[in-house]
């Protein structure tokens, strides 16, 4: 099944890599959306049919933790997963995340072969594909 993915950062390379990096991973993925900050985000998610959000943490307008709070309030979107990718990595920073309805969190840098793990764990799906992993570095810009 190939689900819909909305990405969220203010950073468009950051964007950029997220995209590839998932492509990269062999994750089944219909279609991206992409957003440069959680309100912007919101208004995709109005418009849009997602199956998984992948957001920042420190955005400007609306940060990451926002947006979370911002889908848990609404009856359509808070069954959305949420995925933090962020470069905080304190205890008390991910617990945060996870209280606050994220599905779950990704520190940077990442591999293609987290983003599959933890994405298929999410959506429910099994790990058979691992040979569809592509964890080389090449192309990555890392």
């Amino acid at each position: 099944m190939a689900y819909n993915i909305l990405i969220v950062d203010d950073s468009l390379p950051m964007r950029a890599l997220i995209k590839k990096v998932v492509k990269a991973s062999g994750f089944d993925v219909g279609e991206f959306f992409e957003a440069s900050n959680g309100k912007e985000a919101c208004q995709i998610l109005d418009d849009a049919w997602l199956d998984l959000v992948l957001t920042d943490y420190n955005m400007p307008e609306m940060n990451g933790l926002e947006l979370l709070d911002t889908m848990q309030q609404n009856e359509n979107h808070k069954v959305t997963p949420v995925v933090m990718i962020t470069t905080e990595g304190s205890q008390q920073r991910i617990e945060e995340f996870m209280a606050r309805g994220a599905a779950d969190y990704i520190k940077k840098p990442f591999t293609p072969g987290e983003i599959k793990q933890k994405l298929s764990a999410i959506m429910g799906e099994t790990q058979d594909g691992q040979d569809d992993i592509d964890n080389s570095d090449e192309d990555l810009d890392f």
